[in-house]
């Protein structure tokens, strides 16, 4: 009896050891292929209603990295740059209006950004949460599309894809101008947007 509970001791004292061991051993590093957005061959659009139609435009200038990991799709990410300065609704009087303090305020706020911080892959389903940044302020988005895959385009470079759509409200974001005509809003505060990405492999 004696030597079992020395025994049983000398159990306890090695796993009190070696538990505090084992906790503190590091979870594999990400393993992250990053690719840099290609926004000649993606697109960034954005739909909102005027009167009882409505306004199509995108943004002629931005940047990205999508960093993916296939083995673990959760640490995965995506990091969006866009100047609030160029933005494009092919008329060129409301696009200066759209840059001034009564909606992006350019001038001071010159960038847009979107910042993820869930990426979710189920099959060909993609979701990304995310911080977006507007005017200043900062809220969470959640934007659901298809993830395309992967590809090595005609040149030998890999390259990855997918749309994501996901609407907003202006509000939340500090863009409230608007003018009242016969009880409506002149301009709604919802706002769709959809991105269509094309990203090839940083070397």
């Amino acid at each position: 009896m004696r030597h079992q509970r020395i025994a049983s001791f000398a159990i306890g004292v090695l796993l009190a050891i070696t538990a505090p061991l084992a906790a503190q051993t590091p979870a594999p590093a990400p393993q992250l292929t990053k690719y840099q957005i290609d926004i000649v061959h993606s697109e960034l659009t954005f739909r909102i209603r005027h009167l009882l139609g409505r306004v199509n435009g995108t943004f002629g200038e931005w940047t990205g990295v999508v960093a993916i990991d296939e083995s673990t799709p959760a640490n995965s990410s995506v990091s969006v740059d866009i100047k609030s300065a160029s933005i494009d609704t092919r008329v060129t009087d409301r696009d200066n209006h759209l840059r001034t303090p009564d909606f992006f305020d350019a001038k001071n706020h010159p960038l847009i950004t979107f910042r993820s911080t869930n990426v979710t892959v189920q099959g060909k389903t993609i979701r990304l949460v995310g911080d977006l940044s507007i005017r200043g302020r900062t809220r969470p988005v959640v934007l659901v599309g298809t993830y395309e895959g992967k590809f090595k385009d005609p040149w030998g470079k890999m390259r990855t894809a997918f749309v994501a759509s996901a609407t907003i409200d202006r509000q939340d974001f500090g863009v409230s101008f608007n003018g009242p005509f016969e009880k409506i809003g002149q301009i709604g505060d919802e706002v769709w947007i959809e991105i269509a990405i094309e990203a090839v492999q940083i070397p």
